[in-house]
């Protein structure tokens, strides 16, 4: 179990039925349990933060705000960008949470780099960064040493939402997409792309299970 990864591919879905469904695989998971990674989108919803600032929502207007227990502040999810939930036992992997994180920020800066875009990590503001706008937010959670939420892709979607927040707790941060960035690729053709980014940098195997309604 230690090298294989299950890929889940669940279309569009509400973000606290997941999250709901991320902490209940976590609580009854055992140490025989493989990995997961949940691909999908979410309907619009600005969530925060375990520790998040509401101030940092400038103005939510008829967008749903929900408040996590994830690490991080404020971000936006939406149509149009991938969010890959990250169920992986760390104590068995025998890594912690700062190297699960500079081996995501790694896939996705590989993966970017694979377009062609000059994509970048920032140790002092995790996530990663094109030209100094963000393109890709993590967050994650640990419980029972295993760990849930991750990262957050954005490919071809309104950028509006974002200027009514100071995305991940900065004021004046920009925001972008691949598109934007010259790429033209689809939601579905990154989704692939990340399965085998995270497969080779995290060493796994990764059979993908299409499921659309239930986890």
């Amino acid at each position: 179990m230690l090298n294989t990864l299950v890929v889940k591919a669940l279309g569009c879905q509400p973000y606290t039925w997941v999250w709901s469904r991320m902490r209940e695989f976590t609580d009854q998971r055992t140490h025989n349990t493989a990995d997961e990674m949940w691909l999908l989108e979410h309907p619009p919803v600005y969530t925060l933060g375990q520790a998040g600032n509401e101030a940092h929502i400038l103005d939510a207007g008829d967008i749903e705000v929900v408040h996590s227990d994830r690490g991080g502040q404020v971000t936006y999810h939406g149509p149009g960008q991938l969010v890959g939930y990250l169920l992986v036992d760390i104590k068995r992997r025998q890594i912690g949470v700062k190297q699960l994180v500079r081996q995501i920020e790694q896939a996705l800066v590989s993966l970017l780099q694979s377009l062609d875009l000059d994509a970048v990590a920032d140790p002092a503001a995790h996530g990663v960064y094109v030209s100094g706008r963000k393109i890709a937010a993590l967050g994650l959670r640990v419980r029972k040493n295993c760990t849930y939420h991750g990262f957050s892709l954005n490919v071809d979607m309104d950028l509006e939402p974002f200027t009514r927040i100071n995305p991940c707790g900065y004021v004046g941060l920009e925001v972008t997409d691949i598109v934007s960035e010259g790429g033209n690729v689809k939601v579905q053709t990154i989704q692939n792309m990340v399965v085998d980014h995270v497969q080779d940098v995290f060493g796994y195997t990764a059979p993908l299970c299409s499921v659309k309604s239930v986890v």
